[in-house]
């Protein structure tokens, strides 16, 4: 009877550990890999708008042999895959 008791203990010990386990480590969410694809996406967006609309009102103020807001939006597409590669990068060590 005694060995009886000690197998449903150390069962219980067991589940409880796995259980606490899973709480404290729960692993990758779907829902988190979806939040990610928008976190790049707005961090390459804003700066790559940004960029464009600094080029037209520069288009406006300075005009120049090349356009200002071809060079701008390239600047601001750099920026934000920057931004994107050091959230990537910052996401993938923690």
């Amino acid at each position: 009877m005694k060995g009886r008791r000690d197998r449903h203990a150390d069962r219980i010990g067991r589940d409880a550990t796995r259980k606490q386990a899973a709480r404290d480590d729960p692993g990758p969410s779907p829902l988190r890999g979806i939040g990610a694809f928008g976190v790049i996406g707005w961090s390459v967006a804003v700066p790559t708008v940004g960029g464009a609309f600094l080029g037209l009102w520069l288009d406006r103020t300075w005009p120049q042999a090349f356009q200002w807001t071809i060079a701008m939006i390239l600047g601001g597409l750099v920026v934000g895959a920057l931004i994107a590669w050091a959230w990537i990068d910052r996401e993938g060590r923690g």
